[in-house]
């Protein structure tokens, strides 16, 4: 099958076109969120709890969508063109697999990568009365656990879930807006998530005191399938343009600890001319100097008497 490029006949589609095509600075992750044709009640108010986390950067699909992710792909990579989402969340239940979530993520409109989790235990928002933080609010990701640092499977899982959840970048943050955590831990072959909003209290001083309370959802997952992308693939879908990459200053380099450091080229010395400073100490004796004066000489007799 051969690509066909769409010619834009009006105004209006150029528009369409230019915003649905590559850019130097993405636009911000937009996620479907969609149950299979066999779902739950604690699946379908997951799903819900989840796009109330990721509004307003989500899609919530209501009616069941009849499909295998990990068997067949193509009505994902449908959905995802027609919504311009490059994330997607899809829940079922059957008796092998109960209580099913997929994370998973999109390159070039293509499955990139799919982890399988299945529910454990689940608490919704409306369980937990609290305050809630308010719609859209960037959260602050926190991982725990030597799996997210050793294992393959679990790096990967930590890179889609903060893919997932990250929401849009920011040039600066205020204090009062570091409000809402979302916690993971693994542990003991299972993944914790919790929700926590920051209490900023009184302290005495000048920095808060900060206490967490949770807020919902709260999920315990258990790690199932995986279906991940080649090293190769997975380079190519991190590869940033040349234009946003930092030009190379010369002779300017960086250590470990962030500290500026700067090479200043100079003209070779001759430090037989450098002046210092004349000490007694140093001062040469009349004989030493007579001494070499005669050193100096003795050459040069050498080759007079020669000429003789």
């Amino acid at each position: 099958s051969e690509a066909i490029d769409l010619v834009p006949l009006t105004k209006r589609s150029k528009r369409f076109l230019e915003n649905r095509g590559p850019k130097l600075t993405e636009d911000v992750k937009s996620a479907m969120i969609m149950k299979g044709g066999n779902t739950s009640q604690m699946v379908t108010q997951a799903l819900k709890d989840i796009y109330s986390l990721k509004k307003p950067n989500a899609v919530l699909y209501k009616k069941k969508n009849i499909t295998r992710p990990f068997e067949d792909s193509t009505s994902l990579e449908f959905f995802s063109k027609k919504t311009d989402c490059s994330l997607f969340l899809f829940g079922s239940h059957n008796k092998k697999r109960p209580n099913n979530f997929i994370f998973g993520r999109l390159f070039d409109f293509h499955v990139l990568d799919m982890i399988e989790l299945g529910i454990e235990k689940y608490v919704s928002l409306s369980e937990i009365k609290t305050n809630k933080c308010p719609e859209g609010t960037k959260p602050m990701l926190v991982f725990a656990g030597e799996p997210f640092e050793t294992d393959h499977e679990y790096k990967r899982l930590k890179n889609l879930l903060i893919d997932f959840f990250r929401g849009p970048t920011v040039p600066a943050v205020r204090l009062s807006g570091l409000e809402h955590v979302l916690h993971f831990t693994a542990l003991d072959g299972k993944i914790f998530m919790r929700s926590y909003r920051c209490l900023l209290k009184k302290s005495g001083c000048r920095t808060p005191r900060i206490e967490l309370e949770e807020i919902g959802p709260s999920f315990d997952f258990v790690l199932r399938r995986t279906h991940l992308a080649s090293e190769d693939l997975y380079k190519l879908a991190h590869k940033q343009p040349k234009a946003l990459k930092p030009k190379k200053k010369k002779n300017i380099s960086h250590d470990a600890f962030g500290t500026r450091f700067g090479r200043v080229h100079m003209q070779k010395q001759d430090l037989s001319k450098l002046r210092t400073r004349k000490m007694k100490g140093l001062r040469k004796r009349k004989g030493e100097v007579a001494a070499e004066e005669q050193d100096g000489q003795a050459p040069k007799v050498a080759k007079s008497a020669q000429s003789a």
